[in-house]
């Protein structure tokens, strides 16, 4: 069983999604705009004033410009509602993107290692740069770390981990233009090797900022389950429902920004299959309310925990048509035929419990136990149940 939303939200969902996704295309067109604007005027002024570590930031930025064109297209492909091919929805592309955007982070990172490293070795070669650079580096930190902060925000808000992952890439660039930044007034006073240990620690930063997001990607991908505490909520929440007598095999998986369960429900064996599939619904509604991420849940009504029954799949009891010619070979003259028509099966314990609506006159106090005497030999038979009308 699947229970969807409550018409509210259905009607309150995709208005709200499609305002945050307007708000994400509009933002990742501003970041690229700035992105451009910044590598271009980082590179003039780097070739102008002979900062080298300024044109190196400047490429920085127009890297950035290609991550904005790809959060952009992965932002439009993740956001898309769910098809044929795809029923769970497309947030995995997006998932996708973060764990590019991650690898790209360390790349960067070793690259600036790199560079720093054959600087640092050269150190005699390096050119002083001048003033200007400053300028350029101090625009640079304000600019990114604005862009930092309003996509961060923003990410926080839509819970959407390529935006995050796209703050924290502006955030790299503006300590990149802090190491400028360090690197030019280093060199202006006469400590031009500052700029290239300053350079290799803001590297390893930036590299840890991308191992995380890419780890935490590839955790998603391959269906990690939510935190233990997490999960504890959840089951809480759960069993404080009336009619739920357990929970058990409660599996989680993240998809973007949204929650997945699957549930197997625990409910009274006698009660109604509609009894259980309402109580199903009302678990849906319930943990639909309380927590936001979760946007999916499949519940499995059990009338039993079945955790040990899993390990006697292979001595399945038998379904109705073969328990009733079993019972009509068994019970032949004991009773009518059309009464073992009036039956209900419980599958519990591995076995069948019978349950027999039988009219007065056929009432005899030994019946019951005539019944199941005569069915010993039947293995999957628990007990048998007489009702009369």
């Amino acid at each position: 069983m699947q229970p969807n939303n409550t018409p509210a939200q259905a009607d309150a969902t995709p208005s709200k999604s499609g305002k945050n996704q307007h708000k994400t295309q509009r933002l990742i067109i501003i970041s690229g705009f700035v992105d451009f604007l910044l590598g271009a005027i980082k590179v003039f002024i780097g070739l102008l004033a002979n900062s080298h570590a300024l044109i190196a930031d400047g490429i920085h930025s127009f890297s950035d410009l290609a991550t904005d064109v790809m959060v952009w297209f992965f932002n439009r492909i993740g956001t898309k509602e769910p098809d044929s091919d795809h029923p769970y929805g497309h947030a995995r592309f997006e998932t996708f993107g973060t764990l590019i955007l991650g690898t790209l982070l360390i790349m960067v990172a070793g690259a600036l290692i790199y560079d720093s490293v054959d600087r640092l070795i050269n150190i005699e070669s390096v050119e002083q740069p001048m003033w200007p650079a400053l300028i350029a580096a101090l625009i640079s930190i304000f600019t990114k770390e604005w862009l930092y902060n309003i996509t961060k925000k923003l990410g926080e808000r839509t819970q959407s981990s390529l935006l995050l992952a796209n703050a924290w890439h502006h955030r790299s660039d503006a300590m990149s233009s802090i190491i400028v930044l360090l690197g030019v007034g280093g060199a202006l006073i006469g400590y031009a090797w500052l700029e290239m240990f300053a350079a290799i620690g803001v590297a390893f930063m930036i590299a840890l900022i991308g191992w995380r997001l890419s780890r935490e990607s590839v955790e998603e991908l391959v269906d990690t389950a939510l935190s233990e505490t997490y999960v504890a909520q959840i089951e809480q929440e759960i069993t404080s429902i009336e009619g739920v007598t357990g929970v058990h095999h409660l599996r989680t998986r993240r998809m973007g920004s949204s929650v997945f369960l699957d549930i197997h429900l625990q409910v009274d064996s006698a009660i109604s299959v509609s009894e259980g599939h309402q109580i199903g619904e009302w678990v849906t509604k319930i943990l639909l309310q309380e927590f936001n991420d979760i946007t999916d849940i499949t519940v499995h009504i059990d009338a039993e925990d079945d955790a040990e029954m899993e390990e006697h799949q292979h001595s399945m009891a038998p379904l109705r048509k073969d328990v009733r010619e079993a019972l009509l070979r068994t019970w032949q003259g004991l009773l009518p035929e059309d009464d073992i028509n009036r039956m209900t099966l419980h599958y519990l314990n591995n076995g069948i419990n019978v349950e027999l609506f039988l009219e007065r006159t056929q009432r005899s106090t030994n019946l019951k136990e005539e019944l199941e005497q005569t069915a010993i030999d039947l293995a999957w038979l628990n007990q048998v149940v007489i009702w009369y009308r």
